[in-house]
């Protein structure tokens, strides 16, 4: 009795000494391959990249992972995991594992999902071909959309504009290495909708009667007009309360940024008198009321501004050299504060609007 207890106790003492080498033998044994060997080695650290396809089980990760080098069968891959009670928790996506990692460390960090993501930035303010160059330059993604014109593009958004200027919701976009450069498109455009409805919303229900915007496009027009005219993000609404009533009395508005985009991406940075003078339809020196199009991606901020114009009686607006503007209800008055902010160069520059 006494020796089938001792060996039953031998016994149990092998099994947990068994289970013990097992999982340290789980997290000391390298599975990814040393610095020498890796073949899909970042370029800054330590690791390589490995890929997992969507909807993958434990089994097909396995494989897809010994293919891209990981040295352990299947069969072994597949008890670690179902060992830690991960089986059904590992997810897809592109991971960065260390030279020498052990395959109970890739196992959890397949099971956090902590894997390798790029982001690209759209600013307020870009003009459709910035937004373009920054999506086209970024070496994470699948470029489908490169070659198309802007009108090929457009039309594959769904747009019935013949350009997708302006209807990108500026933001920064997270995905994975290797997504489609469409799905930035898509997801941009879509955001855009939903924050360009909201604002038309907010326009309808403030502006019952003879309102001056006649559709969410010229909203959207009047929004990027804002964005690129905004020194100071609390007086959006001033201007566009300007731009409102400018247009409510038939003024034309007389705004550099849109004789700028008219130029397109070969403008050099300073505006000409000939610039000015050059009858384009985005020259709102010379024609009146809104361009045809937006001239830039519009913040949800500047959104808002075009829908809520700020209660003012001024036309006019000049800036003061230190972000801010000052307001004027007449052009005389606006020629005197012209002339105030152009006689201290060092610290003025004339807002486009006169």
């Amino acid at each position: 009795m006494a020796l089938s207890k001792r060996l039953l106790g031998l016994g149990l003492i092998s099994v947990i000494g068994i289970i013990c080498l097992y999982y340290i033998a789980l997290f000391t044994w390298a599975v990814v391959p040393s610095k020498s060997a890796l073949v899909n080695q970042a370029e800054v650290t330590n690791a390589a990249r490995f890929k997992v396809l969507p909807k993958s089980g434990v089994s097909k990760i396995a494989t897809q992972l010994q293919e891209q080098g990981i040295r352990v069968p299947a069969l072994v891959f597949q008890i670690g995991a179902r060992s830690l009670g991960v089986a059904s928790s590992l997810k897809p996506g592109t991971y960065e594992f260390p030279a020498n990692a052990s395959l109970g460390r890739i196992l959890l960090q397949m099971a956090r999902g902590d894997r390798v993501r790029e982001v690209v930035k759209l600013i307020p303010g870009m003009t459709i071909w910035q937004v373009r160059a920054a999506i086209d330059s970024h070496p994470a993604l699948i470029h489908q959309t490169n070659t198309l014109s802007e009108a090929q593009l457009a039309k594959l958004l769904g747009l019935t504009q013949s350009s997708a200027e302006g209807w990108l919701i500026p933001d920064t976009y997270v995905f994975d290495p290797d997504d489609l450069d469409l799905s930035i498109y898509q997801r941009a455009y879509a955001g855009m909708q939903k924050q360009l409805a909201n604002a038309w919303d907010l326009y309808v229900q403030g502006q019952p009667n003879d309102p001056v915007l006649k559709s969410p496009y010229q909203l959207l027009i009047l929004a990027s007009i804002i964005e690129k005219e905004t020194g100071q993000a609390s007086e959006r609404g001033l201007i566009s309360g300007v731009f409102h009533n400018r247009l409510k009395k038939g003024m034309m508005l007389q705004t550099d940024p849109t004789v700028i985009y008219g130029i397109g991406p070969r403008f050099d940075g300073n505006i000409r008198k000939t610039d000015l003078r050059r009858n384009t339809p985005y020259n709102t020196y010379m024609r009146y009321g809104l361009p045809p199009t937006p001239i830039a991606i519009p913040s949800k901020e500047s959104l808002i501004a075009a829908a809520q114009p700020a209660p003012t009686n001024a036309l006019y607006f000049v800036a003061k050299g230190n972000g801010s503007s000052h307001f004027s209800a007449s052009l005389k008055e606006h020629e005197a504060a012209v002339d105030r902010y152009q006689r201290l160069p060092a610290q003025s520059s004339t807002k486009p609007v006169k």
